[in-house]
């Protein structure tokens, strides 16, 4: 089945969010985007296709949406898709599939990506706090991802870790 527009996904549309490192443009954003799409257009579960659609946003959030209204995906249907995304990480020297990361806009507005110790090491240095826009990339509706992806850290899981940087001080 062919990709489709990630708009025209319902709001419980499956949603995986990953996030680039380094931030990805140019050719290199291309390569990498060619190949998801060279995978997703032949996306199946159990000999299915898929009805699928994705986005890159931010030059670093690559977001998949699987309509399970149609043909849901199987949890080895799954496992392809991370395979496959590692396997372009090793092609295009990028990371897109390490968990454990938070991501956040600095006061300039750009964003930066660390561990969860890094984020909580830059609240402790007042770098961050309740007011910095953070990613939530564990969101795992097209509904959630439209509605809550970027927030202050106050009204996500990354409040604890301005605490556990607090506690550092």
């Amino acid at each position: 089945m062919p990709l489709v527009a990630l708009d025209s996904l319902p709001d419980d549309a499956r949603t995986w969010v990953f996030a680039a490192e380094p931030a990805l443009s140019g050719a290199r954003a291309d390569q990498v985007l060619a190949a998801v799409d060279d995978y997703l257009a032949g996306w199946q579960a159990h000999g299915h296709p898929l009805k699928v659609g994705r986005t890159f946003a931010e030059h670093r959030f690559l977001v998949v949406a699987v309509d399970q209204r149609t043909e849901g995906a199987s949890g080895c249907s799954i496992d392809g898709l991370f395979r496959a995304l590692q396997g372009i990480e090793r092609a295009a020297g990028v990371s897109l599939v390490a968990g454990g990361r938070a991501f956040w806009r600095d006061q300039g507005g750009a964003i930066r990506g660390g561990t969860r110790d890094a984020f909580g090491a830059a609240a402790a240095r007042g770098e961050v706090g309740r007011g910095t826009h953070v990613f939530d990339t564990t969101v795992t509706t097209l509904g959630d991802w439209r509605e809550r992806f970027e927030r202050t850290a106050s009204e996500s899981w990354h409040a604890q870790l301005l605490h556990a940087g607090a506690a550092a001080r």
